[in-house]
């Protein structure tokens, strides 16, 4: 117990010493926000990963999915690699930035408001992100909550509310710096305890060819392979479409998520933009990879009661991975728990800054434009409090397990933003009409499902609706009127910036000159 202990209160203090030491870089708004746009490749590319695989992703999809899928569902640590990391990076990184600082804009609704020249659509894109983002927050606290009880028995209520008060206090203090800076060094602890875990559980199970043989040996009990031996081993699992929906969702999701599309705003220049493609994909191979496999074990816990929901019938997927860990000695699970922590940290933190910036430049500073510069920031720290408070009451009171909270979450926020976004930056033709369609749509159809389930699983819903809208947008440009061509010219004349090269005289080039004026 004293080493789990030592570790936390470590762990901590430094989180809260990196917040006093960039409180300096926090006191604009460019600085609280975006870092002043200064953040190497190191910082972004575990911002971006850190940010994308919080306690949710480790707990509660880990567990969900590798317990529905097998070994297959590493298929979703491999495609968040590749998709939602290497491609997001090759495909939005750089023309992210380019665009961006070439609008100044802050935050994902400021740039629709200016991409397509609408006040409304910043607003309605300002609300929609304030909506969604908030259970998605909460959500991050729950597989939190669960392995804290299960290392420390601390009361579910008492370890959100100390999370959230600490995470509060560094991103009050320092911003997207102290957000970034401490996301780095929770990247570290991820990476080192994801390998420490994935190999002891493995060899607690007799070492991986045991453990896979065991797997094996279990029917599955899944509609579409129901019965069949050797179907959680297979190369596609039980279930191969589901599978697909959930690479989908979590993966190319990511591209429409404003806390995850801001980290590219604040990224410092090219070389940073190819160093951290490599840097955030390798972290995700590692992290996401390594969750999704340990996940792929579950059904090897399958007679444990403490995985069991609370009336006996049906299984807490919430619980699968802290069942799996329940063994682990003192000092690996200290690393752990530190691990869960770094991950539901730093994605919490990324999501209140996202959320607070938003509603104050986009919302706020819009209706009352005499606000000052400090004025904004003042205003960012105060909803930052507040949207804790929020997640924090919403988790207290969650209306569903984990993964069906961000899943709807997801699916809305990716929904209503991916494909506008994307195309947005790549095409001229694109128009404010689609814009609006596709927030229609992602909004219109993740709220009906919530209400009429007509797609059973809320990720099957998501990714729905970040495809239909990626169909959408095109084909809605394609009959509305063209967008004005001067405001489009001047957007994109960003991509097209000539460069002047300097060179330098030869004394080859002379003789060259010579030898051709002798033969004339």
């Amino acid at each position: 117990m004293l080493i789990k202990i030592i570790f936390l209160v470590v762990f901590f203090a430094v989180m809260i010493y990196i917040g006093v030491r960039t409180r300096k870089k926090a006191n604009s708004v460019d600085g609280f926000v975006l870092g002043g746009r200064t953040a190497g490749p190191w910082l972004t590319a575990f911002g971006y990963g850190t940010s994308y695989f919080s306690a949710v992703i480790f707990i509660g999809y880990a567990g969900q999915f590798g317990y529905k899928y097998g070994i297959a569902s590493t298929w979703i640590g491999i495609g968040n690699a590749v998709i939602g990391s290497l491609l997001a990076w090759i495909v939005l990184g750089r023309r992210t930035r380019v665009m961006t600082k070439h609008l100044d804009s802050k935050t994902m609704p400021d740039f629709f408001g200016k991409r397509f020249d609408s006040q409304a659509l910043r607003v309605t894109a300002a609300v929609i992100s304030f909506v969604f983002l908030i259970p998605y927050t909460s959500s991050v606290y729950n597989g939190l909550s669960r392995l804290f009880d299960m290392a420390f028995s601390v009361d579910y209520k008492t370890c959100i509310i100390a999370m959230a008060l600490l995470t509060c206090i560094y991103v009050i203090l320092g911003g997207y710096t102290a957000t970034v800076v401490n996301d780095f060094v929770q990247g570290i602890i991820m990476l080192i305890g994801i390998i420490a875990v994935v190999a002891v559980v493995i060899n607690n199970n007799g070492g991986f060819m045991t453990a896979l043989n065991q797997l094996s040996q279990t029917p599955s009990d899944v509609a579409v392979s129901d019965g069949m031996q050797g179907a959680f081993t297979s190369f596609f699992g039980p279930d191969p479409l589901n599978l697909l929906g959930v690479i989908i969702l979590t993966s190319l999701g990511t591209w429409g998520l404003p806390q995850m599309v801001g980290k590219f705003y604040a990224i410092k220049d090219e070389k940073s933009i190819k160093a951290g493609t490599i840097i955030s994909t390798v972290f995700a191979i590692i992290v996401a990879g390594g969750s999704y496999f340990l996940g792929g074990f579950a059904r090897l816990y399958s007679d444990n009661p403490g995985i069991m929901k609370e009336d006996g019938i049906g299984v807490n997927y919430d619980a699968i991975i802290p069942s799996m860990l329940s063994g682990l000695p003192d000092v690996l699970l200290g690393i752990v728990i530190v691990l869960v922590l770094s991950a539901s940290m730093s994605t919490l933190s990324s999501l209140v800054l996202t959320s607070s910036s938003t509603v104050t430049l986009d919302l706020i500073a819009q209706a009352k434009t005499s606000i000052s510069e400090k004025g904004k920031v003042l205003t960012m720290r105060i909803l930052l409090v507040v949207f804790i408070v929020l997640s924090v009451v919403l988790a207290l009171y969650p209306p569903t397990f984990i993964a069906q909270l961000m899943g709807y979450s997801w699916g809305a926020l990716a929904g209503s933003f991916l494909a506008p976004f994307l195309w947005g930056l790549y095409w001229k033709r694109t128009t404010k009409p689609a814009v609006w369609v596709c927030f229609i749509s992602g909004v219109g159809i993740t709220v009906s499902n919530m209400i009429f389930h007509y797609i059973a699983s809320p990720i099957n819903a998501g990714a729905f609706t970040m495809l239909i809208g990626l169909i959408l947008v095109p084909l809605v440009s394609l009959i509305t009127p063209a967008p004005d061509k001067t405001h489009i010219s001047n957007i994109f004349s960003c991509y097209d910036e000539k460069v002047t090269i300097e060179k330098r005289y030869s004394l080859e080039e002379d003789d060259d000159q010579t030898a051709a004026k002798a033969k004339s």
